[in-house]
């Protein structure tokens, strides 16, 4: 079992962000519906993505109004095929 891990980076949809890396102010809306609308959530942080999740269940209701900004959550690291995840995530600080 991983240990519990603090990562702050900026809040993105991952669909957009892996499509053609949208990231920051100007994609904050569109990231914001879209995480809103069910589509995965991830942060970034150093160049690194990493897609999170709550306890066994989305999370994407407690981050949306964060799409774009900045902020630090903490959860168990998992990693699979390639893919970086934080789960049982819940948001530290903003």
């Amino acid at each position: 079992a991983s240990a519990s891990k603090e990562i702050t980076g900026e809040v993105v949809d991952m669909m957009c962000y892996v499509d053609h890396n949208a990231m920051g102010d100007k994609h904050s809306g569109c990231a914001a519906k879209c995480i809103k609308g069910g589509g995965p959530v991830g942060i970034v942080s150093e160049g690194k993505a990493y897609l999170i999740v709550g306890e066994h269940q989305p999370i994407n209701d407690q981050l949306a109004e964060y799409a774009g900004k900045t902020i630090t959550v903490k959860g168990k690291m998992a990693e699979r095929g390639g893919v970086a995840m934080l789960e049982n995530a819940e948001i530290v600080k903003n």
